[in-house]
């Protein structure tokens, strides 16, 4: 049975309902916060992100943060900012944020629901895998700018180069 037959045949779906089943299918640790949230963190190879998944009734919007703490050195801001425009370049979908107050490093997507959609599993699924896999291929790119003193076009270099094989 695939993840979407779950719901067949069943009423008014809360969002953040699916997002659930999708977490349990995977067997990933959540936490339902509220209603109209929930928060989880994935292992991904470099580091550990959390995930928050927001239902937003008012303007129909399922919302998505996936983010990791950083306190990127004052003199590197200017390479940050860069660097956040060369990455948002490259994404189709979502794009990356730093919070300033918080030291988080942010990607971001809402998916509209608008007309009373339903987000489907695998729309979540792709959202939630998406993140990640932005996330995990920035990453590298991110310390390099902020500590390894690379200016961003260098530093990007390491996100654009596809590795093939293993080692």
């Amino acid at each position: 049975m695939t993840i979407s037959e779950t719901f067949l045949d069943q009423g008014d779906i809360h969002p953040i309902d699916v997002v659930e089943t999708v977490a349990t299918h995977y067997e990933w640790d959540f936490d339902r916060v509220a209603e109209n949230q929930i928060a989880m963190n994935l292992e991904g190879q470099w580091r550990s992100y959390a995930l928050t998944l927001a239902w937003s009734p008012s303007d129909q919007t399922l919302r998505l943060l996936a983010t990791w703490e950083t306190d990127p050195p004052a003199d590197r801001l200017p390479a940050l900012y860069e660097l956040l425009n060369r990455m948002n370049d490259l994404c189709w979908a979502g794009s990356f944020t730093w919070w300033e107050e918080e030291k988080l490093m942010v990607f971001r997507y809402g998916l509209v629901l608008a007309g009373d959609q339903v987000a489907s599993p695998e729309q979540i699924d792709t959202m939630i895998h998406a993140a990640l896999l932005s996330a995990e291929r920035f990453y590298p790119a991110v310390q390099l700018a902020l500590w390894g003193g690379e200016e961003p076009r260098r530093a990007m270099d390491a996100a654009i180069a596809e590795a093939f094989g293993r080692a």
